[in-house]
């Protein structure tokens, strides 16, 4: 995953962070969400890339109001959590998942800032459309001009519309990828202090963010 870091890492463990809406939301096939999801951003961001540079808390508002509509992070965290997700508190589970999205969203935020139109092909659906989970596959282009393979897995939630929940980078699944890391962490120390390092890591992100910005001011 370490070749697809920067703005194409953010947008893709973004895209399967993001929580549900409450609100409804036309149902959309799983390669509509995706390319809705790319317009969107491209549209945004193209449009107010210097002014969200310099606002973090209206850039991570506005990546949250694209993407919150369309990703299940209840159903991901629980699959990254593992076994653990068995023996944890609901306060804990409802906990991890905030802390977890947090931390990626504040991240990553910065990195979205060079997403431009055209930096995702969302490649045509051929397959028969499964009535609970499906794939779709994208290209993400690189700044050099190669392509990456990422792939979003989907399922039917229980209000019959699509949400994404893991994203697989060349063949690697970010839900498996971030279950191994979670289990040794939680293994050496505890799921208490995993969320409690994850709530601080946000934090920390976002500070980050704003001393860039001061230092190249």
């Amino acid at each position: 995953m370490q070749r697809v870091l920067g703005w194409a890492a953010a947008l893709a463990l973004v895209f399967v962070l993001a929580v549900p809406s409450a609100q409804a939301q036309d149902t959309l096939a799983p390669v509509q969400v995706v390319q809705k999801i790319a317009d969107d951003l491209a549209t945004t961001i193209g449009a107010r890339r210097e002014e969200l540079r310099k606002d973090h808390d209206k850039l991570i508002q506005e990546i949250d109001g694209i993407l919150l509509p369309h990703f299940d992070i209840d159903y991901a965290s629980l699959l990254v959590l593992g076994q653990s997700a068995r023996t944890s508190s609901p306060e804990q589970r409802s906990r991890f998942a905030k802390a977890f999205y947090n931390s990626i969203a504040h991240r990553y935020a910065e990195g979205l800032l060079n997403y431009t139109r055209g930096n995702v092909r969302v490649l045509p659906f051929n397959a028969e459309l499964n009535d609970k989970r499906t794939i779709v596959r994208t290209q993400v282009v690189l700044d050099d001009g190669k392509t990456v393979a990422v792939d979003y897995a989907f399922r039917k939630s229980s209000a019959g519309d699509w949400k994404a929940y893991d994203v697989i980078i060349e063949g690697i699944s970010y839900i498996t990828n971030y279950r191994n890391q979670v289990a040794a962490e939680i293994k050496a120390s505890s799921l208490d202090s995993l969320i409690q390092r994850l709530e601080t890591q946000g934090e920390k992100a976002l500070e980050g963010m704003e001393k860039r910005q001061q230092g190249g001011a």
